[in-house]
């Protein structure tokens, strides 16, 4: 017998259309950018009116922790808050050290490359979101470049430290007028994302083929599992989070039955969560409704971290390789400052060859506008240290008000920003500044896209096989509830759930793995007749609770 030839690996075509579109902006865009404006604005105008300004890298190194977590529930925003400053005085402490023990340019490239690398995988593993890694990277690399003896690092460790603990107090602050304000959002997205399934007028059979329709579902899907990931964080069941519970048991109910919703229903129901008006009341039409969403728990456990880490390697070998090779690259051209071009490798790094290749494509063109706006605006924050405090706090909150929109446009403030905060230890020439941070613009392009390149991500087609064996599992063990005479509601609840955080998981390992190279043809067919039938069944057992749940009331 004789078999078909292997499929040799595939380059794929690079993105260009799109990369640079400006889309709409993130529905909380307003919290990080007001949160960091606070966080980093109090201690740089304390250090300002004590004539310490030199200080100010160390405390904006925690309080820039108060740019993450803004769309998780405030339990687990303590939790995350805590661990991420934690980190950031971690990473600056490695840093700081090595500054003090060398001043080898070559030796300190070295570390920062490797805790590059360590602080892409952690942040990936741990799924905490932007800004990602990049304020890590950037925070550490400019640390490991600062002049530092070893006994000044436990006073700047201390400014940290301080500096991180008042932005865990920014970023919880919240919680006092609107405690359930992360799940709120959540809903409201679920809700939107299952009213715009409705419209495509899709069967909830998934029979449909328009990819519209496939887009839509798996996005309604995606909002659905994130809503009940959300609620299902918060711990004590509270009347509101009921009331919450009850509005995703609809979004569930329409993913289920798309043809019998009302998609304007469900977004007027959006529209009430949004600020400080009472959770809409749902009169749901049975006991079945009722108990669709009641004493649900988490659909899969938390994966051991280093069980987490394995499938991100070669994403922290590209890390380390491409920021190495960047900051080498920037030394060897007698560039002054080559933690830029190490910081502009590490922020290409995203799920796939193709995102990083668009993730460059934006970076270069946001930090090529920034270095122009800085030209224009170096001579205003050149009239005196208060003046450089504002334009920074004007960037901060610049950056984050655009970012969502589309990176590059956040990186027009971001470079400003960054070339002025070089200037808090003291007057640096405009056009040096202005020319290294060109140069390390695209020697950090250039080298971090060559790394990503040159370490294939092999691993990315093995996953997607695993997530489709995952998914038949969980289809096979809920059909079999399905099935059963009468299935027992708290087993048929926790197959559904789990089977949804599988398909979630599927669509997103898919979309990373359609963008790699250097890999076989990938299952694409299999992956979409696998989320056909999974929607199917999850369907069925919505369905199917509603029947048993009745059935039981009425015995």
């Amino acid at each position: 017998m004789s078999s078909a030839p292997p499929t040799p690996p595939r380059v794929r075509r690079l993105p260009l259309a799109g990369v640079l579109r400006i889309g709409r902006p993130s529905d909380i865009w307003f919290k990080p950018a007001l949160s960091v404006v606070v966080a980093t604005g109090v201690p740089n105008l304390t250090l300002l009116a004590l004539g310490r300004l030199d200080l100010a890298m160390y405390t904006m190194a925690g309080a820039l922790c108060a740019l993450y977590a803004h769309n998780l529930p405030y339990a687990a925003r303590a939790r995350a808050l805590a661990w991420l400053a934690l980190g950031m005085l971690a990473s600056v402490a490695i840093a700081l050290v090595a500054a003090s023990l060398t001043s080898s340019a070559v030796v300190l490239v070295a570390v920062g490359a490797l805790l590059a690398a360590v602080q892409k995988a952690l942040c990936d593993a741990s799924r905490i979101g932007p800004p990602g890694p990049v304020i890590f990277v950037f925070i550490s690399s400019a640390s490991l470049f600062a002049p530092q003896t070893i006994g000044q690092v436990p006073g700047h460790l201390a400014l940290v430290a301080a500096a991180g603990t008042w932005a865990w107090l920014i970023g919880m602050a919240p919680a006092l007028l609107r405690p359930h304000g992360p799940e709120r959002c959540a809903t409201a997205r679920a809700l939107n994302a299952a009213a715009a399934y409705a419209e495509t007028g899709g069967a909830g059979t998934g029979t449909a083929t328009d990819p519209g329709h496939e887009r839509a579902r798996a996005a309604a899907a995606a909002a659905v599992h994130a809503a009940w990931q959300s609620l299902l964080a918060t711990g004590a069941r509270s009347e509101p989070r009921r009331a919450l519970e009850r509005l995703v048991v609809r979004a569930e109910v329409a993913l289920a039955a798309p043809a019998d919703t009302d998609p304007e229903r469900l977004r007027s129901w959006a529209r009430d969560l949004r600020g400080t008006n009472p959770v809409p009341r749902v009169h749901l039409a049975s006991a079945a409704d009722e108990l669709l969403g009641v004493e649900a728990e988490p659909a899969v456990g938390k994966r051991p971290l280093v069980s987490r880490l394995g499938p991100l390697l070669p994403l922290a070998l590209r890390t380390a390789l491409g920021c190495a090779l960047a900051g080498y690259v920037s030394l060897a051209l007698g560039v002054g400052r080559p933690f830029w071009a190490l910081v502009t490798a590490a922020s290409l790094y995203q799920a796939n060859i193709a995102l990083t290749w668009s993730r460059g494509v934006q970076r270069v063109v946001g930090n090529l506008v920034g270095v122009l706006l800085f030209a224009a605006v170096a001579p205003l924050a050149h009239l005196g240290p208060a003046a450089l405090v504002l334009c920074c706090l004007a960037f901060n909150f610049g950056a984050e008000a655009l970012i969502s929109r589309n990176y590059w446009l956040g990186s027009i403030c971001v470079t400003p920003m960054a070339l002025l905060i070089t200037e808090f230890a003291g007057y640096q020439a405009p056009g040096e500044l202005m020319t290294d941070r060109l140069v390390d613009t695209f020697v950090g392009a250039l080298a971090g896209f060559v790394a990503a390149v040159a370490v294939t991500n092999r691993r990315a087609g093995d996953c997607v096989e695993d997530a489709l064996g995952a998914v038949e599992s969980a289809r096979e063990h809920a059909a079999r509830l399905i099935a059963a005479d009468r299935p027992d509601l708290g087993a048929l609840q926790s197959a559904r759930r789990h089977l949804a955080a599988v398909l979630v998981e599927l669509r997103a390992t898919a979309d990373a793995a359609t963008g790699e190279w250097w890999q076989r043809a990938l299952p694409a067919e299999r992956v979409m007749l696998a989320e056909r039938a999974g929607h199917r069944t999850l369907a069925a057992t919505v369905r199917r609770q509603g029947l048993h749940a009745l059935e039981g009331a009425q015995a």
